[in-house]
């Protein structure tokens, strides 16, 4: 009897002690940190006072269950007038943390940088950034889990934040929360995106739509919005179509070819009629095509790209992206940059029909990566000890889940677009509107490919005709180029001057 007893207290004894466990460990789920500082930005000799917030955000999930510790820096004007706009901005990859947008062109704050050459190692410049719309909304920048400051916290997983469909409702749930917890609810709201982030628009604007959060307006820099155009797909001309006329313009800037056109606009269109009336019917064609006709595309693909027709024709009239960054200035040992192909830099291997690297991104992510942390850690004020992550490549497993219900009819394997989420918003939403800023030479998000995009949305032209497309002479972080950087501000203040309630 005496044995029995001791057993049953050993095992009530062991079970008290696990469940203590169990319990402390659900217990202890850290609450976000939040570092207060005082920053100002001086936009069109006005000088605009900031209070700014940066750290984490405690995310919960539709159970009220906390899945997050969500890092982001907001800035919010001081004695602000009523209703003043608010602003959720982001970068893309999947993967990477907002610091481009922010230093770039969101905050009050930007990097020097010699574009578009390469920049020198530090000490780097850290200047007053009058392209900033600091002076007409507030600005949240927000970097998705798995970067900057931003972990799975409590049962949530990175696998619960890694996926198309995973990121957009963990980006609408944050959007959400933070208009509750800062009193925003009744603000004009927007988001605004770059690369991946605009894949990230389409489908965060129509959630939160669903949720009941109308958004004033959504902008897209550098844009995808079908991953057919990018991915050069095997037996798919789609993506070589797109590519064309932002390898044309890119040959017209290195001076590869002869006839440029009065100016870039007309150039562009000249392209764009050559591309939808020879080049995609040409190829549509494939290996039916005469011998005739196959030379005279090739000719007259040399005369826009500066690309000889005989590599043309051995290429059978198509090439792949990395293949266009090397062949374009293969002559002079060097490779274009794919964010941006204004820039060039040493071709290691001449032989080579890959590019080993991007000069774009060789060139100004070293002045970018410590500026920022040193402004983070600095200005704002947050502390050492929290490390940020630039982005989620390094995370232990760290991979992306394509898969998206709006694509259910046709699966994983087929096109992978997010553009069924944009006509949801636009069908049910008659006043929102969309803002789509394209570099002209960026070749990681082609401007053709986005029109081509657009142009099948399937919307009635009442709807499309909320849709807005500016261009720039730069490339995929246009804001680098400053007489761009400029034109950004300008765009990005009328769109929303536009859509505010009159």
């Amino acid at each position: 009897m005496k044995i029995r007893f001791l057993l049953v207290l050993f095992l009530v004894s062991t079970f008290a002690i696990a469940q203590e466990k169990t319990e402390t460990k659900t217990d202890i789920i850290p609450e976000g940190q939040v570092f207060d500082s005082k920053q100002s930005v001086t936009i069109d000799g006005k000088t605009i006072n900031l209070n700014a917030k940066a750290g984490t955000f405690q995310l919960k999930d539709e159970q009220n269950k906390p899945i997050a510790l969500f890092g982001f820096t907001a800035y919010f004007k001081e004695n602000p007038e009523k209703d003043r706009p608010i602003i959720f901005s982001y970068n893309g990859g999947p993967g990477s943390s907002s610091y481009w947008l922010h230093m770039g062109i969101m905050g009050p704050k930007r990097i020097v940088v010699d574009d578009p050459n390469y920049n020198q190692a530090g000490p780097y410049e850290l200047a007053n950034n009058e392209y900033s719309i600091l002076d007409v909304a507030d600005v949240v920048m927000m970097d998705p889990v798995g970067t900057g400051l931003s972990v799975p916290i409590g049962d949530a997983t990175g696998k619960d934040f890694w996926g198309v469909d995973q990121d957009i409702r963990s980006v609408s749930l944050f959007i959400m929360q933070f208009l509750k917890e800062y009193d925003r609810l009744n603000s004009p709201k927007y988001i605004l995106g770059e690369s991946y982030g605009t894949f990230r628009n389409a489908g965060v604007m129509s959630y939160l739509l669903n949720q009941g959060y109308a958004l004033n307006g959504v902008i897209m820099v550098s844009s995808v919005f079908d991953l057919r155009t990018l991915f050069f797909v095997p037996n798919e001309d789609i993506s070589n179509i797109a590519y064309l006329p932002t390898v044309a313009v890119t040959a017209r800037y290195h001076d590869k070819i002869t006839n440029k056109g009065s100016d870039i606009e007309s150039f562009v269109q000249e392209v764009r009629d050559f591309t939808e009336n020879e080049y995609a019917p040409a190829l549509f064609k494939g290996n039916t095509i005469s011998d005739a006709d196959k030379n005279s595309i090739a000719q007259k693909l040399e005369g826009y790209t500066g690309i000889d027709a005989e590599v043309w024709l051995r290429a059978g009239l198509k090439m792949d992206a990395g293949e266009t960054f090397q062949e374009l200035l293969r002559d002079e040992g060097m490779t274009v940059g794919r964010l941006d192909s204004r820039y060039k830099g040493i071709n290691l291997d001449p032989m080579s029909m890959s590019a080993f690297t991007d000069p774009q991104s060789d060139a100004i992510s070293p002045a970018y990566t410590s500026l920022f942390l040193d402004y983070f850690h600095g200005a704002l004020g947050v502390s050492k000890d929290l490390l940020y992550a630039p982005s989620a490549y390094s995370k232990d497993g760290f991979k992306w889940d394509w898969s998206h219900r709006g694509n259910q009819y046709w699966g994983t394997t087929g096109a992978i677009t997010t553009l069924p989420d944009m006509a949801d918003a636009l069908s049910k939403d008659p006043n929102m509107k969309v803002l789509i800023m394209n570099g002209y030479y960026d070749l990681a998000t082609v401007f053709y490919g986005v029109e081509h995009s657009i142009s099948h949305l399937g919307l009635p032209k009442s709807a499309s005709d909320r849709i807005k497309m500016t261009y720039y002479e730069a490339g995929h972080m246009m804001y680098t180029h400053l007489p761009s950087a400029e034109k950004f501000r300008t765009d990005l203040k009328e769109f929303i001057q536009d859509t505010l309630r009159k």
